[in-house]
């Protein structure tokens, strides 16, 4: 491309600048304007606080940070020009000088083939660092002379190559023709994406709520955009997309943070073993608290006689029971129904004394009286999830009559532990958490005595994406479907990749836990791994193929790359112990991707030993942990120690992964956290390993 023709297009890029920062200072001047004082209406100051908020998402809607404006162009066959960039940009005649790549005019820019070409006859795409346009790439619309399955081959590998510094970019630049096909898909309904590693799921499913965001402003700003992700070091890693793409309103959350967001105070610290988590991920428990809940609803043993002035008031245990079944018909969740049951009980006694008193009059009376408050807490408590499960776990009495006929014998211990001293102290896991959102589901919130709620409903989303769907148990979808508003989701996983105990074989199984609605789930599948090199993913789909046979291999876009390294450090060839070979390798890894992000990636059993190894050889590193929701920051950006389990869903420039036999002895689905691990990095890959290779990792025979 000519020094002219980068001039011309770099005089477009600056003047794109100008106007931004033009807008910018527009956005600033209004902000003075309304700034809100002590003074003024109520109205006013509504007034004021409704323009601030709108002038600050729009502030937010025009930061960049270090991201390019404008990525490209195309060149329409009418004569017609159009620059594509992160967000649209008009000059001061509100023509357009960048056109928002989620607009209808831009889809070409993605779309478009040589069979296909769409109206355009020209698609430029620009390479650039911040401000500066670095070098042109142009495919002109030539059958004889496209490649039809994808789009800018320069720019996508220029992209791929950057070395990676700890958190997921976006790829709006270089996003392909079946990626944008899922981008734009409608909003109705349920949208699966299956996707190997390598093929952008996560990146396409950020992407998506951007552009649904964009083209459905209303009503989905105020409906709200939720993105579930499997844990927080994922949230922190993904935290930076959605803002480069001029969205920052979409709420990024874990399970946890959303039931705590209704209960500040649960404290989700606790580790779960293996049958534990998976006893409680059941949709068992759906039915284990329905019964648990009932369990606490009951008569007092015998009647209760009450002094009331000179006579006593009476009621029977016949009558408790009958207060009991008729709360239980008329009500669907327990706390409603606790006024219902003392407006009753005061009832009956009234009834009980010949001069029948009025029954206000005795429940004013008698309300504090603590044999009555007693046979409250016996006939109908008002309960809390965290009380229920607490009482529920620490008493294998209760345990058993909930599970009866429900849960193994071993399955129920699996559930037991020591009920403790003190609520504020109980510790609670993941496992745990949508088990207490369905206890709220079916509690209710509680009342004040002035039959206020205490605790707020659960929000609901206008959309909801879930990464690493795969791995949700039943009970954490279903705590995911009651935050739909109307039912619009995206899912995206692999299910060569679901790890989790007892996860599902297929997506049917994932399905069949949100409620049939008007729209039948679209399925989507991307086949193509932009990220993992040939000869990585090579080794890889040999895990893959014993793994999930069932499931066709993703194919790799990059065929360059060294091959995978394979280091015996039991062999004579490498001198030193075990842990020496481990921190040489990786000293020589980090090298070798010049400046790149290299992960470490290691079991669970070995990972405190790795830790400390590295430490004591100086090598500057961090330890990926998921840190509480109030710790932000992305992973270290040149060297990260990841244990297993929380690697999927990452992306670094190479990786370094100890000890193969022991991932896929420690973990619950073994052979595919292997793959998860084999399969994160973009350009070099390393195996260290003292014990013996699993057999899957063994050269192929030819048969």
């Amino acid at each position: 491309m000519s020094d002219s023709e980068i001039e011309l297009e770099q005089a477009h890029i600056d003047n794109a600048y100008r106007l931004l920062e033009q807008a910018r200072a527009r956005a600033v001047e209004l902000r003075r304007m309304v700034e809100v004082g002590r003074g003024g209406t109520t109205q006013a100051r509504y007034e004021r606080d409704v323009m601030e908020e709108s002038i600050q998402n729009r502030l937010g809607q025009l930061q960049l940070g270090s991201a390019s404006l404008i990525f490209g162009r195309i060149d329409e066959e009418s004569g017609e020009r159009f620059y594509i960039g992160r967000l649209a940009v008009a000059d001061e005649y509100q023509e357009p000088v960048v056109v928002d790549w989620r607009a209808p005019v831009a889809e070409p820019f993605y779309r478009a083939t040589g069979l296909h070409p769409m109206g355009l006859v020209r698609r430029r795409h620009f390479v650039t660092r911040g401000r500066e346009l670095l070098n042109i790439e142009d495919e002109l619309f030539d059958l004889d002379q496209l490649d039809e399955n994808h789009q800018g081959h320069g720019a996508l590998l220029a992209a791929l190559d950057q070395n990676r510094d700890g958190q997921l970019r976006d790829i709006v630049a270089t996003i392909q023709g079946e990626q944008d096909e899922i981008i734009r898909d409608s909003p109705k309904g349920m949208l699966i994406v299956q996707g190997g590693p390598g093929t952008g799921k996560t990146v396409v499913a950020l992407h998506r709520a951007a552009y649904l965001l964009y083209t459905h402003r209303f009503p989905l700003e105020g409906q709200g955009v939720l993105v579930v992700g499997p844990n927080r070091l994922f949230l922190r890693y993904i935290e930076q997309v959605l803002p480069s793409l001029g969205e920052a309103g979409v709420h990024l959350s874990v399970l946890a943070d959303l039931f705590c967001d209704i209960f500040p105070k649960v404290r989700i610290h606790l580790a779960d073993d293996v049958n534990s988590a998976q006893v409680k991920g059941d949709s068992r428990m759906i039915q284990l608290i329905a019964r648990a809940i009932s369990d606490r609803q009951r008569a007092l043993p015998k009647e209760l006689s009450l002094g009331f002035g000179l006579v006593r008031l009476r009621i029977t245990r016949s009558q408790m029971r009958s207060i009991v079944n008729d709360a239980r018909r008329r009500y669907r969740r327990h706390n409603q129904a606790r006024h219902f049951v003392e407006i009753e009980f005061f009832a009956c006694l009234a009834r009980s004394h010949r001069s029948e008193p009025d029954p206000q009059v005795v429940r004013e009376r008698l309300s504090r009286n603590p044999e009555v408050l007693a046979a409250f807490e016996r006939m109908w408590p008002v309960l809390s999830p965290a009380q229920l499960l607490r009482d529920l776990y620490g008493s294998k009495a209760l345990l058993r009559s909930a599970a009866k006929n429900l849960l193994t014998d071993d399955e129920l211990e699996s559930l037991y532990r020591e009920r403790g001293q003190s609520e504020d102290e109980y510790r609670w896991s993941d496992a745990d958490v949508a088990v207490l959102d369905e206890a709220y589901t079916q509690l209710g919130p509680r009342l004040s005595s002035k039959r206020k709620p205490l605790e707020e409903e659960a929000r609901t989303y206008g959309h909801i994406v879930v990464d690493e769907a795969q791995d949700q148990t039943p009970m954490g979808l279903r705590m995911v479907e009651r935050r739909s508003l109307n039912g619009s989701m995206t899912l995206v996983g692999d299910i060569a990749q679901a790890t989790a105990p007892a996860a599902a074989a297929n997506w049917t199984e994932i399905v069949k836990h949100f409620p049939v609605g008007l729209h039948e789930p679209r399925m989507h599948e991307l086949t193509l791994s932009y990220r993992i090199p040939a000869s990585n993913l090579v080794l890889a789909n040999q895990v893959l193929s014993v793994a999930a046979p069932e499931l066709v291999a993703p194919t790799a876009v990059r065929t360059v790359g060294s091959e995978p390294r394979i280091i015996d450090a039991g062999h004579s060839g490498h001198s030193g112990n075990f842990l020496s070979v481990i921190v040489r390798v990786v000293k020589e890894e980090a090298e070798l991707i010049n400046g790149g992000s290299l992960a470490v990636i290691v079991s669970s059993s070995l990972i405190d030993l790795v830790d400390q190894t590295l430490q004591n050889d100086g090598v500057d590193f961090g330890r990926a942990t998921t840190a509480s929701r109030n710790v932000s920051g992305p992973l270290h950006p040149k060297i990260a120690l990841v244990p297993v389990h929380l690697v999927k869903g990452l992306e670094v420039d190479g990786s370094v992964v100890i000890e193969p036999k022991t991932i896929v002895e420690d973990e619950p689905q073994g052979l595919r956290a292997l793959y998860v691990a084999l399969t994160r990095s973009t350009k070099r890959l390393a195996l260290v390993h003292e014990r013996e290779l699993p057999e899957v990792l063994l050269p192929q025979k030819d048969m």
